[in-house]
């Protein structure tokens, strides 16, 4: 059955199917960047709400800045903006559609739908997903990059920006003028002080072009740090198949684990949902659970992803299966990781270990080793360096962590062990493998990227071990340098 509003009344009957009246919805929310992990999380959460009654007046709106999108933009509307969400479970699967969407903007440059839209009044929230990589941080300051060529040319015609940030400031900007609020910035990517970083970036940019009115965003939006988890693979003919044989024609189908989870500071200038009554935690300790998360499950991804491409696994779960990626992976956990991550109520380091050793593990999940790998630039800088950082401070071992720096730079020479091609796979590639051929003769090579790895080249123990690590990965390949640090 093709997946509209009128049709949601002839999905099998084992399809979950909204409640409420989706023509009684209004908008309340902005989402930027409308992904999987948007439409498996937050949407769900709203929509949990919305099939209690609650929330009515809180619907979300999409809208993206990228140009590519506009495919997916298209097959959403199509389809009323409904989303077949589907739970991977090893003991089977099950299928819910979720209507807390009500609409997606149209993609266009200078992005005036998208400021209008964020310049209603009724309009509380904007919330984004727009990649770790996405907020012009510079990475070896963790400072605002204020030269990047989007930023000079959002500070330059502040009226007609290319970026998501840009059409931000030019919403308030109208809010203001209109004696109209402003609205709660949400950052929804993995970002340790998420919060703080889209404050930085926002705040920022609008000071090179209205130091006011950047002042004004500073004091009187708000920017909630939050903690998000569920791990959602990409969609493509598989995923489209599956919900066929469910019973749901969906062109852009959604799959999820079982697991979410949602630590939100609660700190909203213009109101919010209650969504803790579905299951989501508002905390003050939002950073350790953050922390919890990004070292344990993101760094988790990144510890196993360059071992997975190098031995030609397609999947976590096919990759957590090898008796020698296991071995790293846990090793690394137990000794060089939740030593660096605080305790949560109800959940010790180790404890949540073993339950992302778990939900790795799952088969039900196709969830690629090609995803995790993405933008190592980011993620290694945003989740493995701190890490390593901390270890090295507190005398700790590092050599687990090592391999896996040498393991990225082998990954990104682009080729596996069996002579296959790993295609372009960050937005910094091209520097990237000329920096890993360079490192097959000359290590250091790798680590002198210092946008990425700052003053740790200068680090005598981390250097000699990454130098001595991918020396042996090339000569004598990725398991045998996993063998000898688990046997170590």
């Amino acid at each position: 059955m093709k997946l509209t509003n009128a049709t949601l009344g002839r999905l099998p009957e084992s399809v979950t199917v909204p409640t409420y009246d989706r023509a009684k919805l209004t908008p309340g929310i902005v989402h930027i960047g409308l992904g999987n992990f948007h439409r498996a999380h937050q949407a769900w959460y709203l929509h949990r709400l919305m099939q209690e009654g609650r929330a009515l007046d809180w619907a979300i709106i999409g809208s993206s800045v990228r140009r590519h999108d506009a495919a997916n933009r298209e097959k959403l509307l199509a389809q009323d903006c409904l989303t077949t969400l589907i739970e991977l479970d090893p003991s089977g699967t099950r299928a819910e559609i979720v209507g807390s969407m009500i609409d997606y903007l149209p993609i266009e440059d200078g992005n005036g739908p998208l400021i209008a839209a964020m310049a209603d009044p009724a309009i509380r929230i904007v919330s984004l997903t727009v990649t770790e990589g996405g907020y012009y941080v510079d990475g070896a300051t963790g400072g605002f990059d204020a030269d990047h060529p989007d930023i000079q040319h959002d500070a330059a015609h502040p009226d007609a920006p290319g970026t998501a940030f840009g059409a931000m400031i030019a919403a308030l900007k109208r809010r203001r003028s209109a004696g109209h609020g402003p609205f709660t910035m949400q950052c929804c990517d993995n970002l340790q002080g998420n919060g703080m970083v889209l404050r930085q970036t926002v705040v920022s940019l609008a000071r090179l072009s209205d130091p006011d009115l950047a002042e004004w965003i500073d004091t009187t939006c708000s920017f909630p740090n939050a903690m998000v988890d569920c791990i959602v693979p990409a969609t493509g003919p598989r995923e489209i198949a599956l919900a066929r044989q469910l019973g749901v024609d969906d062109a852009v189908p959604v799959t999820h684990e079982t697991f979410r989870q949602w630590v939100i500071e609660d700190d909203f200038c213009a109101g919010r949902p209650d969504w803790d009554r579905v299951g989501a935690t508002f905390s003050d300790r939002v950073h350790d659970y953050e922390t919890m998360k990004i070292r344990i499950l993101n760094a988790g991804h990144q510890v196993i992803a360059n071992a997975a491409e190098l031995l030609s696994y397609e999947t976590v779960a096919a990759c957590m299966a090898d008796a020698d990626i296991l071995a790293f992976f846990r090793k690394v956990q137990r000794q060089e990781i939740t030593p660096y991550v605080a305790a949560v109520p109800g959940m010790a380091p180790a404890a949540y270990a073993d339950l992302i050793e778990r939900r790795f593990a799952n088969p039900a999940v196709h969830d690629t080793t090609r995803r995790i790998a993405f933008d190592g630039s980011s993620r290694h800088t945003g989740f493995v360096l701190p890490i390593l950082r901390d270890a090295l401070a507190a005398g700790g071992p590092i050599a687990g962590l090592s391999l896996v720096e040498a393991l990225w730079a082998r990954m990104c020479a682009g080729t596996r062990e069996d002579g296959t091609t790993i295609q372009a796979n960050d937005p910094h590639w091209e520097a990237l493998s000329k920096a890993a051929i360079n490192a097959r003769s000359r290590p250091r090579a790798w680590l002198e990227q210092s946008q990425f790895y700052g003053d740790l080249s200068d680090q005598p123990a981390f250097a000699s071990a990454f130098e001595t690590w991918l020396s042996l990965i090339w000569d004598k390949g990725c398991r045998e340098a996993l063998r000898r640090y688990c046997g170590g």
